[in-house]
């Protein structure tokens, strides 16, 4: 019997769901014009279906000037203080659909940062997420960025220096764990505060358990979408079968046949609908 395996966390996480009804509210109230800072979510479907809607995106490192004020939903990777401040500033309106579990790292490295704590983040320093982090600590206060073993075993601290790690949410949990030991095998005075969410914790968990038992692995999402990149990783370790679809004209569907078991996961970002209509075009393969 040929089977279909669903990962039960695949698909929108509650900060993504929340962002994205935010814009729906606002899209309801019909108080134009609509923007967001930045894609607010890493799917380019339910940015573009925004888009037809009549929301339009602030792309980062615009002139402000050149839009006319409105409202500005935040994307909830979160943004800088400083650009917070400039939309503020050029007279939008702010709706903040910053996911909760950002906005904590927001206030954690702000604080620690103040109380004279070098700030070290366990992600990639270009993603909006790890950017936004960045520009809440205060300016001056020393911080660094790592996604890497080498990087962390390189990493050296002053003596009587105070550490602070924290983690881009979307980080692999297994690896955030190794990288915090070898800081910790420094012997410096270290505060480790694990900041993956949940939900990236029981997705990645999901999918490692349905990799190891499938032939095929399907993992569903945004190609900029960090968090459906590391279940690309994860699944692609215990599957060799394992590919990294948007929707399900990226499958060559061929890969289904002479298999037994199909797994199929997605990332926070990817939409339900997406999600169904590739697992029922793969049931209808079988």
């Amino acid at each position: 019997m040929k089977n279909v395996i669903l990962a039960p966390s695949a698909g929108f996480c509650f900060g993504v769901q929340r962002a994205v009804d935010m814009v729906d509210q606002e899209i309801a109230r019909g108080k134009g014009p609509i923007y967001t800072y930045g894609p607010i979510i890493h799917n380019e479907i339910v940015v573009r279906d925004f888009e037809k809607r009549g929301v339009a995106v602030i792309e980062e490192g615009h002139d402000l000037s050149e839009y006319e004020p409105g409202i500005v939903v935040l994307r909830s990777h979160g943004i800088t203080a400083k650009v917070y401040h400039d939309l503020e500033d050029h007279g939008f309106t702010l709706v903040d659909a910053t996911c909760p579990n950002v906005l904590r790292i927001h206030r954690l490295v702000e604080k620690y940062a103040r109380e004279g704590y070098h700030i070290l983040i366990i992600g990639n320093a270009r993603h909006p997420e790890v950017e936004g982090i960045i520009g809440w600590i205060p300016a001056g206060s020393p911080y660094t960025a790592i996604t890497t073993e080498k990087e962390a075993e390189a990493f050296t601290l002053s003596e009587n220096d105070k550490l602070l790690v924290v983690s881009q949410t979307t980080f692999n949990y297994k690896k955030f764990g190794q990288l915090v030991e070898i800081l910790e095998q420094k012997g410096y005075d270290i505060t480790a505060v694990n900041t993956i969410c949940n939900a990236t914790e029981e997705r990645q968990r999901d999918a490692y358990e349905i990799a190891r038992k499938t032939d095929v692995m399907l993992v569903i999402g945004g190609k900029n979408s960090s968090n459906t990149q590391k279940l690309y990783e994860i699944c692609s370790r215990e599957c060799k079968q394992t590919y990294f679809i948007q929707t399900i004209d990226d499958l060559d569907v061929s890969v289904l046949q002479s298999i037994q078991n199909v797994g199929i996961t997605a990332g926070a970002s990817t939409p339900q609908k997406i999600i169904k209509e590739v697992q029922t075009n793969v049931r209808n393969e079988f």
